[in-house]
């Protein structure tokens, strides 16, 4: 019998649950889910295996508080941190710069014990702030860059890709474009490369409306935010099992990721979302497209949003 795919799911909160669950449900391979909490992500795991009957799905989960279980992952998904949340007095949310230190801390302790365990995984962040945990990924595994890899950019271009189906009363199926740049108020979508069954979306919707769809997908995380009172996870946990998926099955997918840049869009030693081939190796390419000149004054933005935080962390250049 060929050995199934092994998935490492480090957090056993709302997304890192749901990446385990659509996981097995997608027949992906065995899941170890990992969480600090005592019983949480044994109870999870139980819990999904008892589904297996429902479902039709023979993966095997396990749930565990150390890392041992992970030994030899295919892929390695990284939820742990602490989420963003509305403050009950001021109605302020923790903004993703806030987190940085405290879960610089906790992603790097999470990768030192997965690389030693799992040397030849990919590595999805799914942490916040996303981009500069990247990097806290890169430099705390010594991986090379194309495995490790940033989640932002597929959740973004999802939603982006709904509020345009909802606004023209489409199926989503037929809504293509993609969203660029760090995964925050500054992220860039691309209506100039954004079409709708073909149909340039310029040509369906007029530009304000273009643009109040900008807005709200910029601040998506903060709309669900404000309706729930902590972060959304269908969105984010959907998102990077696509991730995973085309990883383990060597899809060749072409999705919108943090990327280590190495001079693409004329930008270097910097994690920023754009359009990736993702295959067994991780980052198999970049892919390059054309941007107008508001679109890379937008681009720019974003990567200088995605540096400030980035120069908190005590690394130096890879």
């Amino acid at each position: 019998m060929p050995r199934r795919n092994k998935i490492t799911i480090v957090g056993a909160g709302n997304v890192g649950a749901t990446c385990a669950h659509w996981a097995v449900q997608k027949h992906l391979g065995d899941v170890v889910l990992v969480d600090i909490k005592e019983g949480l992500p044994q109870g999870k795991a139980l819990d999904l295996a008892e589904a297996s009957p429902v479902f039709d799905f023979d993966c095997k989960i396990t749930g565990a508080n150390d890392y041992g279980p992970t030994e030899g992952s295919d892929v390695v998904v990284i939820t742990a941190g602490v989420p963003r949340k509305k403050d009950p007095v001021t109605g302020k949310f923790t903004s993703r710069d806030e987190l940085v230190e405290i879960n610089r801390q906790i992603v790097g302790e999470v990768t030192r014990e997965i690389a030693n365990r799992s040397p030849e995984a990919v590595l999805i962040c799914v942490s916040n702030p996303l981009d500069a945990m990247c990097h806290v990924m890169l430099a705390e595994s010594g991986f090379p860059t194309e495995r490790v890899i940033g989640m932002a950019g597929v959740l973004d271009t999802a939603r982006y890709k709904f509020f345009i189906a909802e606004a023209l009363g489409v199926s989503v199926e037929d809504i293509h474009g993609m969203v660029l740049g760090g995964h925050g108020d500054t992220m860039v979508p691309v209506p100039s490369h954004t079409s709708v069954g073909g149909i340039p979306v310029t040509e369906l919707l007029p530009q304000d409306k273009i643009d109040a769809i900008i807005t709200r997908t910029r601040n998506g995380g903060g709309e669900i935010v404000g309706l729930l009172g902590y972060s959304g996870y269908y969105a984010p946990a959907a998102s990077s099992v696509a991730m995973v998926e085309a990883i383990v099955r060597d899809k060749k997918r072409v999705l919108p990721c943090a990327a280590y840049l190495k001079g693409e869009y004329g930008y270097k030693d910097l994690y920023i979302g754009v359009p990736c081939v993702i295959g067994k190796g991780g980052v198999e390419k970049v892919l390059e497209m054309k941007l107008g000149e508001k679109e890379k004054a937008m681009l720019e933005v974003s990567a200088q949003a995605v540096r400030d935080v980035v120069a908190l962390l005590p690394y130096g250049k890879k």
